[in-house]
């Protein structure tokens, strides 16, 4: 039997791919009486707070903010922009591609998915294909996840929208940037994305609770288009409020806005351009220790091509149940949790206890990265999983070269 860790003995760690670790900051900022919702600092600091979430984004666009999860984001993009029947194009690459495709169907919409496995990104030519196909112009939007949080696969959105114009195809291309905004680079203007959803969990540093739907003036031109829209995820009155409780559709999410105001202070000091060079750096000193690990024994990255790789997660495979084995002796034995291979098999398969997730996204650094790598050393003598060895000279080189 695997012991918990005990508390006494020093912090966790929370290596899954969100909810990512939380700031000091921003957990101290969020410990606070209940503020007043009618005036004051609350609603005063909403404007600065709305620019700074449109930074992170690198758009000059508008963003709604939900008091929901990424899941109410998929919701209320599709609510905004796509009537019953309409047909919408789901290029998958894993788990979360498929998600959204169901809320697509649940909200009515017709569905086409392109499944290219859960190794593989994009086919940017069967997309392309399946666009000049629609003659009639059928589809009215493609739903893009940028970073698949279950496979790790970071997918070429810029090479999309290129087909789209090439094609000079009317489909809003809508991206999904939950796992990598504010970790993999995204510029949602320069790269031409219509809709962009996230949540504040990850790359945003704040405890789960918050999402957002950025939407340009086409995106727009779309919800002017349609018949009805319910009040509650209508986009329109949360983006261009009249009264401070139209941003949420009713109460704020009071406690969660100060821990956003906190993350949002961390990311402008840092700077976007230098956060996107620190999960680069991290990231690689990651793969630097997986390929030194994979030179003996079983342990293989998901994603073989660097060029399609996360830099906010990392999935895994080992044979089964070696990946299991590790999370539970790791998190027993050293307080360090890894995330499980969601949606690379079903639970019930043993397949299921071959894969496994490292989050690095948000508020991580080296000295976090090295601790994680080192971790999972251990784990792998204590289980005597075969191994090669390097791993950890291997990502401190990355780090300190990088």
């Amino acid at each position: 039997m695997t012991s918990r860790p005990q508390t006494s003995g020093g912090r966790a760690y929370l290596a899954i791919p969100g909810p990512s670790v939380a700031p000091e900051a921003v957990l101290q900022a969020m410990h606070r009486p209940s503020p007043n919702i009618y005036e004051g600092e609350l609603i005063d600091m909403m404007p600065a707070l709305v620019s700074d979430l449109k930074y992170v984004a690198r758009t000059d666009h508008q963003v709604a903010i939900y008091i929901g999860n990424g899941h109410a984001a998929w919701e209320a993009a599709l609510a905004n922009t796509i009537a019953e029947g309409e047909t919408v194009l789901v290029p998958a690459t894993g788990r979360f591609a498929h998600g959204w495709a169901d809320m697509a169907d649940g909200l009515g919409a017709r569905t086409q998915i392109l499944d290219f496995g859960k190794q593989s990104p994009w086919n940017i030519e069967r997309i392309a294909d399946a666009l000049r196909a629609d003659t009639g112009h059928q589809i009215k939007a493609v739903l893009a996840v940028h970073v698949d949080t279950s496979t790790s696969i970071l997918n070429d959105v810029p090479a999309l929208r290129a087909v789209l114009d090439d094609l000079g195809h009317p489909a809003l291309l809508m991206a999904d940037c939950i796992a990598s905004l504010g970790c993999d680079r995204f510029e949602m203007d320069a790269w031409g994305v219509d809709v962009m959803v996230t949540g504040c969990q990850k790359g945003l540093m704040v405890p789960p609770g918050m999402s957002f739907v950025y939407f340009n003036d086409r995106a727009q031109a779309a919800r002017a288009g349609m018949k009805r829209v319910s009040r509650y995820w209508d986009w329109q009155p949360r983006a261009h409020p009249d009264l401070f409780f139209q941003y949420f559709a009713g109460t704020a999410p009071t406690h969660h806005l100060y821990g956003l105001r906190t993350a949002l202070d961390m990311i402008r000091a840092e700077g976007i351009e230098n956060i996107w060079a620190r999960h680069d750096r991290l990231a690689r000193a990651i793969w630097a220790a997986c390929d030194a690990w994979s030179t003996q024994g079983p342990l293989r990255m998901n994603v073989s091509d660097p060029a399609h790789r996360s830099r906010a997660v990392t999935s895994l495979r080992l044979d089964p149940p070696q990946a299991s084995d590790l999370r539970r002796w790791v998190e027993g034995h050293l307080g360090l949790t890894l995330g499980i291979g969601l949606g690379m098999a079903e639970p019930g398969d043993p397949a299921w206890h071959g894969y496994l997730r490292f989050g690095h996204m948000g508020h991580v650094n080296g000295q976090m990265i090295m601790g994680l790598l080192g971790g999972v050393e251990a784990g792998l003598i204590a289980l005597n999983i075969p191994h090669g060895q390097g791993a950890l000279e291997a990502a401190a080189h990355a780090i300190a070269v990088t």
